[in-house]
């Protein structure tokens, strides 16, 4: 499991999005934009990240949740506030 601090979670994060897409450049990817439209996923691929996100970390993501997962900012507010 990655470390449960920021760093620790942006990479699990970075790592789940990359299994889904692995086209994906960490770098040009811009925290407060979209992460679907970034990567061009649909909503069953979104569903694959937060499942390898869950297996990465042992954090399970409720459907309540899913809009936190618009962004990256976003994304890490909420798994910082679960930890």
């Amino acid at each position: 499991m990655s470390g449960r601090d920021e760093a620790g979670l942006r990479e699990a994060l970075v790592a789940s999005l990359q299994e889904v897409a692995p086209e994906l450049d960490p770098v040009a990817l811009r925290a407060d934009r979209p992460l679907r439209q970034q990567l061009d996923i649909d909503s069953f691929d979104f569903l694959r990240v937060l499942e390898a996100l869950q297996r990465r970390t042992g954090i399970e993501v409720p459907e309540a949740a899913y809009p936190a997962f618009d962004t990256l900012d976003g994304a890490l507010t909420w798994l910082l506030a679960q930890v």
